[in-house]
């Protein structure tokens, strides 16, 4: 069975054998070929004058020459019974000493037993190695801030980009230490946009950028840059049958980076709005077979005992009734507006219920019997693990 994986790995041993847990995100798998990955050799490049480059030529060598710097390796090591040491990537983000990463690059566990690293370590490109404090991490959206001491260092900050304009097709890179090879960088393209990965929570990441740029164990952490070289997203796991990667690359959004870097720098922690429903897309088939209504929307299956929704009068199914090859709940609400947003499907639900505040009121546009009904809700704080379904 496929499987999502995250990147950095934890243990040597785990890297040996084959394969370490990782719960609600998923699993780390070591071994794998490094022949997708291209390591870039520290050499001089010559970048052509700009009169000789179109404005749309993509220069992999020369966006790895600007943005290469700013690109680290995060060793993370954890005492116990054992000595645990996990390597992942990183990327400067600000002069004074601020670096992004993957959350599951300097944490063990996951849901509430969640704990971070003893300590954490952080290598350059010009092989200065420091030590590095854990300023907050984000388990939702898999993103943990880092702080080292600038003093000494030539610090490269990488300028974040947005996803808001990306398209399929369009070309990237990724830059990071996949098995430890430091500096390795990889091209491909935006595969999808619009994916949703699994947490270190349980619960789903909405908007997450799917591309076939070579990533594997390591380049968690680092990041995925766009042809101009700006930050679009933090590589976090890949899609494999085999623990390689297999050209089926996920990253967390950068536009979910910042808003999750934001809340580190001022807290040291991230909060998130919760409702509280299951749901799945609905269809034009699904909307016909189940008399919806409404051919797009969020069909709520489930809802969490007193959650906000359930206190706010959503409506879930019950029952399992087969339709195409799956089981459905008959007679939930269907979810299609959130504050006069439309809502498509169950990513765009997630996508706007994460972007709000915990305790905001919010209004809820449901299809019910027929007729459209408009609900108060008043959000909730998303909770540390994800209710498990039944």
């Amino acid at each position: 069975m496929t499987s999502r994986t995250a990147l950095a790995p934890w243990a040597l041993a785990a890297t040996l054998a084959g394969a370490v847990a990782l719960g609600g995100c998923a699993d780390r798998v070591g071994g794998g070929d490094r022949s997708p990955s291209t390591t870039v050799e520290r050499t001089t490049v010559v970048e052509a004058p700009a009169a000789q480059r179109s404005a749309t030529e993509f220069d992999p060598q020369r966006i790895h020459r600007l943005a290469g710097p700013g690109v680290v390796t995060v060793i993370a090591t954890q005492s116990g019974d054992t000595q645990r040491t996990g390597v992942g990537s990183g990327f400067v983000v600000s002069s004074s000493g601020e670096i992004a990463t993957n959350a599951h690059v300097v944490t063990t566990g996951e849901g509430s037993a969640i704990r971070r690293a003893d300590s954490v370590f952080v290598r350059f490109p010009d092989r200065n190695e420091v030590e590095a404090r854990i300023v907050g991490f984000d388990p939702f959206v898999d993103v943990a801030l880092l702080r080292v001491e600038p003093d000494g260092l030539d610090l490269s900050p990488l300028r974040l980009g947005s996803v808001k304009a990306l398209r399929v097709g369009a070309p990237v890179i990724a830059i990071g230490s996949p098995f430890g090879e430091e500096g390795s960088l990889s091209v491909g393209v935006i595969s999808a946009v619009d994916r949703s990965i699994r947490s270190l929570t349980g619960f789903d990441t909405p908007d997450a950028i799917q591309t076939d740029a070579a990533i594997n164990r390591g380049n968690s952490g680092g990041p995925l840059l766009d042809g101009e070289g700006r930050v679009i997203g933090i590589n976090s796991q890949i899609e494999t049958e085999t623990g390689q990667g297999s050209g089926v690359g996920f990253a967390v959004p950068i536009d979910a980076v910042r808003r999750s870097l934001d809340q580190l720098r001022r807290d040291g922690r991230a909060r998130y709005a919760y409702l509280g429903v299951a749901s799945v897309d609905v269809y034009p088939q699904l909307a016909e077979r189940f008399s919806l209504g409404e051919t797009a929307g969020a069909w709520v299956q489930e809802l969490t005992p007193d959650s906000p929704a359930a206190r706010g009068g959503v409506r879930g199914g019950s029952g399992q009734t087969a339709f195409h090859a799956q089981r459905y709940a008959v007679g939930g609400d269907v979810i299609v507006s959130f504050d006069g947003q439309p809502v498509r499907g169950a990513a765009d639900l997630a996508s706007l219920v994460a972007s709000s505040a915990p305790g905001r009121a919010a209004s809820l546009g449901v299809m019910r019997d027929g007729r459209r009904t408009y609900l108060r809700i008043t959000l909730g704080e998303r909770p540390l693990q994800a209710p498990r379904p039944g």
